[in-house]
């Protein structure tokens, strides 16, 4: 094939393989839906049907008392890679003759964040009505709380985020369940989001889905409470709000800055060349070369420390591997023109034949092929 030839079919090359590279994007930038989901009452009745009543007949516990509860998130604020600050309100209905003897009294509070971390920073929640409707009371608190929670930050910028709401009755010994007060919200589906304000600023956030599901618990203590009810397989309430990451934000920021460093080091390439017109119009000698590798070698790592800053004490993320691939690039290219100038090894010569013809047509292809092996190693090793 002509030199012509063969630069024109790297470059379509090139071009499928970036397409294949953003398809890759967008699977990795998908949510799906969690099957434990409870989407509505029939959802919850069955739910306590298979896992928790038989639990109650088998023990001989006490008739399981049901609270429905109600959350609305007002603001939410990542405090660190594991920490997340929480506001917003909690409700419960409590039905006279049914469940009013777990009822609160005025000041009390009908419910325990398990995982929250605060008591001291934070304010306790706080009754902010007491409303009489028919034969139940309506009960409504706001809450400020901060909660740590693990999170998976593999595939960075492309990882979504399950925050939780923990919740305990505040009866700690009785065989007492909150179920969800489906009735609150306009729709529970499963592609829904509910029980958090539209308005909510989350910076580089995305609302994505919301829902509420049951996390069954298993103690390896009774807390000192003869026969407690709690220690296998209780179900405890969950608010679920999924949050996923604003891609364009962390490519501005990370992914540009790393494409410049490829072409830069293309263009640095490029200047190798046996025609002694071309090596006198460009000036190039090996040096040079290699000073422009360790140029950009000091700028990509800046760049990646700022990077782990974000996650100190995390294993590497996603994004990560393409620093890690641009540092062998760099030493490559430098390596390249060291070999060139000295012309040592002979079984590379075929990389210098017709002017370095294999390094421009396949110095890009190279580069994409090793960021859709990357990306799908990522998606198959931590699926979301």
């Amino acid at each position: 094939m002509t030199d012509r030839t063969l630069k024109w079919l790297s470059l379509f090359l090139s071009l499928l393989l970036v397409g294949v590279l953003v398809l890759i994007w967008g699977k990795m930038n998908q949510y799906t839906p969690d099957p434990t989901q409870l989407v509505n009452e029939a959802a919850v009745d069955a739910y306590l049907k298979k896992n928790w009543e038989p639990e109650v007949v088998s023990s001989k516990f006490p008739p399981t008392i049901r609270i429905k509860t109600g959350v609305f998130i007002q603001s939410l604020k990542f405090a660190d890679a594991s920490e997340v600050n929480i506001t917003g309100y909690v409700w419960q209905h409590y039905q006279d003759g049914v469940n009013d003897s777990v009822k609160p009294k005025e000041g009390e509070v009908g419910f325990v964040f398990p995982e929250q971390i605060n008591s001291g920073d934070n304010i306790e929640p706080r009754e902010e009505y007491r409303i009489r409707q028919g034969n139940e009371e309506v009960i409504g608190w706001y809450f400020e709380a901060t909660v740590k929670q693990p999170f998976e930050y593999s595939t960075y910028p492309f990882d979504h985020k399950t925050v939780w709401l923990r919740m305990w009755p505040k009866d700690f010994s009785g065989n007492v369940v909150l179920v969800p007060d489906f009735g609150a919200y306009q729709a529970t589906g499963l592609h829904d989001v509910f029980g958090i304000d539209e308005s909510i600023v989350l910076g580089t956030w995305i609302r994505t889905d919301t829902y509420f599901d049951y996390q069954r618990a298993n103690y390896d203590t009774n807390f000192g409470i003869d026969n407690y009810v709690g220690m296998k397989g209780f179900p405890e309430l969950r608010y679920n709000f999924v949050i996923c990451r604003n891609f364009q934000d962390a490519f501005i920021v990370h992914l540009l800055p790393l494409l410049m460093v490829v072409a830069l080091l293309y263009g640095a390439l490029l200047t190798i060349t046996d025609d002694p017109d071309l090596t006198e119009r460009f000036g190039f000698n090996a040096s040079g070369v290699i000073g422009s590798c360790s140029a950009l070698f000091f700028v990509v790592l800046l760049a990646h420390m700022q990077l782990r800053e974000q996650f100190a004490g995390w294993s590497a993320v996603y994004i990560e591997y393409f620093y890690f691939l641009m540092y062998v690039m760099l030493v490559l290219g430098a390596a390249y023109a060291y070999l060139f100038a000295a012309k040592r090894v002979r079984w590379l010569a075929f990389l210098y034949t017709r002017d370095n013809l294999a390094l421009k047509v396949g110095y890009w292809p190279f580069i994409f092929t090793c960021m859709i092996v990357i990306s799908v190693t990522v998606m198959l090793l931590h699926p979301q």
